[in-house]
């Protein structure tokens, strides 16, 4: 028969055992406690640092440089003949870019100066003309005064004859009056009858040529009533194409629209170029900016006037650039894609969509940190203000 130890004999073993047991189970409590100290340690940290830093800011990499880049046309059609710039050069406004051939142009301006020299002559032509068509007038009114007279006076004498022929009839009867006499009546009374008719007709000759020169008269004064040999109109029309054709000289050479680096350019010495053709691009990198595409769920608590932090690839988180958030763009891109997106479909799937926010940069530290367009940005909103 097999019996159990005592307990004076098991003893000392299991004491030690309970002893290593109960170091063990201390340990791993400490351990437990360590482990969900350092888990609410960490949550309190994360739950603080989205409290009182994340919720208050916004950022997104998918920010890229803009800027307003000027076209570079010619306004008028021509050949080229020197072109001073090339790409990445800098430029001021008002440089000198291309030259176009201005001999054309030389010879349309010298054209519209002898226009305008003409028109003048001719107004100052018309001025003079009036005093003599006026003059004229008062002729032709002095003839018209005599015609009358002269009318008047060969009626009188047509009266007097039929006076003497009635009386010499009256007396041919009783044969007081020989035949001869009474012939010689008759004769002058017809001759006073055609002197009447063509003072008539001097009269009515008179009248129309008085009637001519006041038209004409007064068709020389429509050309230059109430204006001066600057003032004509003829003169005003002469002068605009003299302006045009000095414009279209001064056309001849294009210059720099704004202050900028010159890309893209396209234009050669001989090419002959049309009015609005393209031929390079000024970029004003001094005026750049950002457009920030935020997701549509990051814009709720973004305004205009808010401060962003911005920090580029080119210069590293060693250059921070301070700027302002100055609106929201229209619509999405997606929005004014060439093909914009059919959400009106069967097969719908959502899509999270970004919205462009325009960003204004500091133009101090544009000129200590030149960008150029589509360089990638970094940027981050402060929402706490």
């Amino acid at each position: 028969m097999i019996q159990a130890p005592s307990a004076a004999e098991t003893g000392p073993e299991t004491s030690e055992e309970d002893k290593t047991d109960a170091a063990s189970s201390a340990k791993r409590k400490r351990l437990f406690l360590g482990l969900g100290a350092a888990i609410i340690v960490l949550g309190g940290g994360y739950y603080g640092y989205d409290v009182l830093i994340a919720s208050r800011h916004v950022e997104t990499d998918n920010a890229y440089v803009g800027a307003n880049v000027a076209q570079v046309t010619p306004l008028i059609a021509g050949a080229v003949r020197e072109v001073l710039v090339d790409d990445a050069v800098a430029v001021r406004r008002g440089d000198i870019l291309v030259r176009l051939d201005d001999t054309d142009a030389k010879l349309a301006l010298a054209r519209a100066e002898a226009d305008l020299s003409r028109a003048e002559r001719q107004v100052r032509g018309l001025t003079a003309t009036d005093t003599g068509l006026g003059a004229q007038v008062t002729a032709r009114a002095a003839d018209e005064a005599r015609a009358d007279a002269q009318l008047v006076a060969a009626r009188a004498d047509l009266a007097r004859a039929k006076i003497d022929l009635d009386r010499r009839e009256a007396l041919a009867a009783s044969g007081s009056v020989s035949g001869e006499e009474l012939t010689t009546a008759r004769n002058a009374r017809s001759t006073a009858a055609a002197n009447l008719k063509a003072a008539e007709a001097a009269r009515a000759q008179a009248s129309a040529n008085r009637t001519a020169a006041i038209g004409s008269r007064d068709a020389n004064r429509a050309l230059i009533a109430d204006t001066t040999v600057d003032t004509n109109p003829e003169v005003l029309a002469a002068r605009s194409a003299r302006d045009q054709a000095r414009v279209d000289l001064e056309r001849t050479i294009i210059r720099a629209p704004v202050d900028g680096i010159v890309s893209r350019r396209q234009v050669q010495v001989g090419q002959r170029v049309q009015a609005g053709a393209n031929m390079m691009a000024v970029v004003p990198v001094q005026a750049a900016y950002v457009d920030a595409n935020f997701k549509e769920g990051q814009l709720r608590r973004v305004k205009p006037g808010q401060r962003v932090t911005l920090t580029s690839d080119l210069y590293g988180g060693d250059v921070v650039y301070r700027g302002t958030v100055v609106g929201f763009s229209g619509g999405t891109g997606s929005a004014f894609a060439v093909v914009p997106a059919q959400n009106a479909t069967g097969n719908w799937i959502k899509v999270v969509q970004r919205l462009p926010v325009r960003i204004r940069l500091n133009p101090a530290q544009l000129r200590e940190h030149p960008l150029r367009v589509g360089l990638s940005m970094t940027a981050d909103v402060d929402l706490s203000n």
